[in-house]
């Protein structure tokens, strides 16, 4: 098969969907998890939709003018997301002005792919390219690209910008767009909360001393050694629980697949046994707070969480322990931990330089969407095949995701971008010890 270097999409169409009903206008304050996550800009994703002759025969396979329409009535609940990225005249503080210009909305066409192509692609800026749309100006906050392939199927390319929303925000949102494209009239959708008053610092700022041993403020990148490879790997449903088994009952699946990437990533990467390694991760703040946030909050409600341990100990521990300092990590994140994070970065000065480069290799990011609705995207035509990052740039990062194949098969995909002299063999690691797991 050819590269996605090779390939070239032709846009079709390129327009703006703006809501279907009068929104408000106004300037919706960002909270200070807003602003840190502001220099990540646009998160590029993809979904892959196999079509069907009957299916699409029966209802025009993703008829554009049925997808917008959905759009736009939306656009009304999640307002913000129509409108643009700006600065306050009076503080100088990023906001968003809700003005209702609306999200781009661009048509494409593939003329040599297929679905079987597109699955073979691994995140890199070739898949971005080809997917999601280019994005100007980029105070535009949504935009999606609709790119039908020889094929009949269909890859639904997004870009929302991380200031905006995390990830649980992002689904929600598309989750109310399928419904509204699949039931119309009869879509039961559940409304955002836009109130990011609830997240915001409080007056004065209070950090816990003991705060910072927790939470991890922000990644130093350096420039790359070497080249950086992306590995997509999976691990099946079986594997998952066989793992779980091994890390003891009641170990979640983020916790016994992050002990374990976590260890490989310490044994291959031949570190000092008496250095310290760091394990990073973003964590959920909603049901940490008292009261907690409602589940249907729109915006960042996350932030990064730290765990530092010797390597030696990470190395040659049973997965189990190593799961248990992660569980001990996430249950230590209370109401006064989400404040003190929330002061300290209304305090903190904010990056704005997109994040470039590789950790150190003392240090491994994972975040996780498992468990989020990927696959709860059907627009009418069935749910898709493959829901995926388009790209990832930076060096120790590891997405877990759910593997559905949209057919509920289970199992968890990690989507890695590593140091490309280590990655075969993490890999290696990596089944070795799924293998051992099932023998228990």
């Amino acid at each position: 098969m050819k590269s996605s270097m090779d390939f070239e999409v032709q846009v079709v169409e390129s327009s703006i969907v703006t809501p279907s009903e009068p929104a408000p206008r106004k300037g919706l304050w960002l909270s200070s998890l807003d602003l840190w996550q502001a220099n990540h800009g646009h998160t590029p994703t993809i979904y892959l939709y196999r079509s069907s002759s009957d299916v699409a025969a029966a209802d025009h396979f993703f008829d554009v003018a049925k997808l917008k329409e959905a759009m736009a009535r939306a656009l009304v609940a999640f307002y913000p997301l129509a409108g643009r990225l700006g600065i306050n005249d009076n503080d100088g503080r990023m906001e968003i002005s809700c003005n209702g210009e609306g999200a781009l909305f661009v048509v494409a066409q593939a003329h040599d792919l297929t679905v079987e192509d597109v699955k073979k692609f691994k995140p890199s800026p070739e898949l971005r390219r080809l997917f999601v749309p280019l994005i100007e100006p980029l105070s535009i906050i949504l935009a999606v690209q609709v790119t039908f392939l020889k094929c009949g199927g269909v890859v639904l390319g997004t870009a929302l910008h991380h200031a905006a929303v995390d990830a649980l925000s992002a689904f929600h949102f598309f989750q109310t767009w399928s419904a509204f494209s699949k039931h119309g009239d009869h879509a039961t959708v559940e409304l955002p909360c836009h109130d990011r008053d609830l997240l915001r610092a409080r007056s004065p700022p209070t950090i816990h001393p003991d705060a910072l041993l927790m939470f991890y403020p922000k990644h130093t990148f350096s420039d790359l050694s070497g080249p950086l490879a992306i590995e997509v790997l999976t691990i099946s449903r079986d594997q998952v629980a066989s793992l779980k088994h091994l890390c003891g009952g009641g170990t979640s699946t983020f916790c016994a697949v992050s002990a374990l990437m976590w260890q490989c990533t310490c044994i291959a990467r031949r570190l000092s046994p008496d250095s310290e390694a760091r394990l990073t991760f973003p964590a959920d703040l909603r049901q940490r707070m008292r009261p907690s946030l409602p589940s249907c909050y729109i915006g960042n409600a996350m932030f990064w969480l730290g765990i530092t341990s010797v390597v030696g100990d990470i190395a040659t521990e049973v997965l189990g322990s190593v799961a248990g300092r992660i569980r001990g990590a996430i249950d230590q994140m209370d109401d006064e931990l989400v404040r003190s994070a929330i002061d300290y970065f209304e305090m903190a000065e904010m990056d704005n330089q997109p994040p470039r480069g590789t950790l150190p290799q003392t240090v491994l990011h994972i975040t996780s969407w498992l468990g989020r609705p990927q696959y709860d995207a059907d627009f009418g035509w069935g749910k898709p095949e493959l829901m995926s990052r388009a790209e990832s740039h930076c060096g120790g990062f590891v997405n877990l995701m759910n593997n559905d194949d949209g057919a509920g098969s289970g199992g968890v995909r990690l989507l890695m971008c590593m140091e490309a002299v280590n990655i075969k063999e993490i890999e290696r690691l990596l089944y070795a010890k799924l293998a051992l797991a099932a023998c228990y």
